[in-house]
């Protein structure tokens, strides 16, 4: 299944057949991040498109293409996972990624090195055959 693309120009099309007026922006985003209510955390890697709607009432929609990781949110007082430098190198020499790649899979993983090392090594196989 190919990628799902929605332009800017698409989108306020669409929204033109509704009798609506729109301002589209693209948005060259690295990461989406929400955090829910209930303490999850909906966050999407390298989505593959962003495009913020603003509409008649001066509020936002935002639409956006990718696969989302959810994660439990760590509650109030909780302690950040402890990992060093030395395993922040660690997973980023065994996965392939770059040191800052490397600490959020750490960070993802509560400090956990074998499952950050699979959960890139998942993500890296997801990209080539997407």
């Amino acid at each position: 299944m190919g990628a799902l693309r929605l332009s800017a120009a698409e989108l306020k099309r669409q929204f033109k057949r509704l009798g609506i007026n729109v301002d589209v922006e693209e948005v060259k985003a690295v990461r989406l991040t929400i955090e829910a209510s209930d303490g999850r955390v909906y966050e999407m890697e390298e989505p593959q498109a962003v495009l913020l709607v603003k509409l008649p009432t001066r509020l936002y929609m935002v639409q956006a293409v990718g696969r989302i990781n959810v994660t439990e949110k760590a509650e109030e007082g909780e302690a950040a996972p402890e990992f060093s430098e030395e395993d922040v190198r660690l997973v980023a020499e065994q996965a392939g990624v770059s040191p800052e790649e490397a600490r959020r899979a750490l960070e993802e993983t509560r400090g956990d090195i074998a499952a950050a090392i699979m959960l890139l090594q998942e993500r890296r196989s997801r990209g080539k055959s997407s």
